[in-house]
């Protein structure tokens, strides 16, 4: 944990507090392609192809470079400070999306979108792991876990507000809907704080891994958890339609999920303390619970509470992991394991999807609740042996 002195970017006092806040700013808009994307994309291809279908390949394509990118771009900057770093991959994000904007307008072959959508996702993985390292250098260990927390409910408002926004402004023209999400999404590349104490000078060996036994456990859980909320996501619309309800009000179990999280986030700011192991195992309990609700589909009011079970310890679970990670990680491999968080939650989102394509949606619910119980019950065989 870097020390902090007065006059440096992680000082305390007032210039400490307006250096988090351009941090909070950062985190939060660095995620508007993500949450805005799956709107803005299948708008651009409805427009091209008649189908939004078009939509959906973009954002796997994204998600898929994604993953695989992760490691090998984090790790390519590891000479460069994680603030300059970090600028140059959100800058190669907007030209990349500004891309898809300008291929869309003069008509070109979808395949090109398709592409384009991919180098913006490969950075994605990389940029979250340069920003959580970041703010190591603005926030001392006890401030830690109230910060993640804050950061976590920005990011939620994120991913209500995002598609709401994509889909408002693709009416006027989504070739315009995707270059307001580039812009936005190209906002910390302005505003991340400049920080001496996230260096990255010192090499380390290309072939060591940044995998141990702990680091997995909790990458693990971070997949689950992921895959937990993209089906009840995904299957939003499938779940409104089968309790007889148009396809619209899928928001019927997305804004709960949404407003719990939220709420939990603010839970965590307001507590600021890291939870034990034994708070972290009720927490992945009280998801698969909610997960299992979802998967019975008894009612609608059922099927809401697992919904709103699910995001109630989104924030506090995902805080844990984070801050877990923070002390298993070696010092100068912090971004790659951030990076490989991020990873993870869309190794998840992937898996969610595959299985909702192949299987149905009270199926693909009961494989998610699988999966969570699983995890309850590697993490509680885990803490027993610890």
């Amino acid at each position: 944990m870097a020390t902090f002195r007065p006059g440096t970017p992680g000082s305390p006092g007032t210039s400490g507090t307006a250096l988090l806040v351009r941090w909070f700013i950062s985190s939060a808009t660095l995620t508007v392609p993500q949450a805005a994307g799956p709107v803005a994309f299948a708008l651009v291809a409805l427009a091209l192809t008649g189908d939004t279908s078009g939509g959906a390949a973009m954002i796997l394509a994204m998600t898929l470079a994604q993953v695989v990118g992760a490691i090998p771009i984090t790790r390519a900057g590891r000479r460069l400070p994680a603030t300059t770093f970090l600028r140059l991959l959100v800058v190669f994000r907007t030209i990349a999306l500004l891309s898809i904007a300008m291929l869309a307008h003069h008509s070109a072959a979808f395949g090109w979108l398709v592409a384009f959508s991919a180098l913006a996702g490969a950075v994605n993985g990389a940029a979250f792991g340069y920003m959580r390292s970041v703010l190591n250098a603005l926030a001392p260990a006890a401030k830690l876990p109230r910060a993640l927390g804050i950061a976590a409910t920005l990011n939620e408002v994120t991913f209500v507000l995002a598609p709401v926004a994509a889909s408002g402004l693709g009416s006027v023209s989504p070739v315009f809907a995707v270059m307001v999400v580039a812009a936005l999404g190209a906002i910390p590349a302005l505003l991340v704080p400049t920080t001496a104490a996230a260096a990255q000078e010192d090499a380390h060996h290309p072939d060591a891994s940044v995998v141990s036994p702990a680091i997995l456990l909790w990458l693990m859980c971070a997949a689950a958890g992921g895959a937990t909320v993209a089906a009840l996501e995904i299957g939003a619309v499938a779940l409104a339609l089968h309790f007889g309800y148009e396809p619209t009000l899928a928001i019927l179990f997305t804004v709960p999920l949404c407003l719990a999280s939220v709420a939990g986030g603010v839970w965590v700011s307001i507590r600021n303390r890291m939870q034990t192991r034994r708070a972290v195992l009720v927490q992945l309990t009280i998801m698969t619970a909610g997960s299992i609700l979802a998967a019975l589909q008894i009612s609608l009011a059922v099927t809401v509470l697992g919904a709103v079970l699910v995001g109630a310890v989104l924030a506090p679970l995902g805080t844990y992991y984070s801050l877990a990670l923070d002390s298993l990680a070696p010092p100068k491999k912090r971004p790659e394991v951030f990076a490989l968080l991020r990873t993870a939650n869309a190794t998840g989102v992937i898996l969610a999807s595959a299985v909702m394509t192949a299987v149905s949606l009270s199926t693909a619910l009961i494989v998610v609740s699988c999966l969570m119980i699983t995890v309850v019950v590697v993490v509680g065989l885990s803490s027993r042996s610890a």
